[in-house]
């Protein structure tokens, strides 16, 4: 059997306020929004079943959006009632998904364009290979609280330099 790499398909982050968050994420990211915010309920509709398989019963509703990246890899955004805020927003020693990242040849543009609209700029970007590749990066938050980060490059030109030195 051959061993196929698979597409990454979407990211689902939880937010307080969906609207908010979709106006944050398409404006300042450019993100497309292919499904605007809407609500789904705990009934016998399609959605309604799925989401009860996946919160269990008891869920009552939610709202969700779906935003899109330009290549295709989809955004979606969920506000549930009773929704909370983390203690530590970069539990990074907890397993499980910390953060994703977005990459735009102007890092240093799009986290000033982060931080005016409410976000943080958590580090100075920095260089993985000062003096040799253009590569950089730099962790940030939305409005929210999700940390994420911002690459220079693409993944693979990063990482394809070998080990660190």
């Amino acid at each position: 059997m051959t061993r196929t790499p698979r597409t990454f398909s979407h990211i689902g982050l939880s937010v307080p306020d969906l609207d908010a968050a979709v106006k944050f994420y398409s404006d300042v990211l450019g993100f497309y929004v292919v499904m605007a915010p809407s609500e789904a309920v705990e009934d016998d509709s399609a959605i309604g079943v799925m989401c009860t398989d996946v919160f269990g019963p008891g869920w009552g509703s939610l709202r969700i959006a779906h935003l899109s990246t330009a290549d295709g890899i989809g955004i979606e955004i969920f506000e549930f009632p009773g929704n909370y805020a983390p203690e530590d927003n970069l539990e990074h020693k907890r397993h499980g998904t910390f953060h994703f990242a977005v990459q735009d040849p102007d890092i240093e543009g799009l986290a000033q364009r982060i931080v005016e609209s409410g976000g943080r700029q958590r580090m100075p970007v920095r260089e993985y290979f000062p003096g040799s590749k253009p590569y950089k990066m730099v962790y940030v938050e939305d409005p929210f609280g999700i940390v994420f980060e911002l690459y220079s490059h693409s993944y693979e030109l990063t990482y394809s330099a070998g080990a660190y030195e």
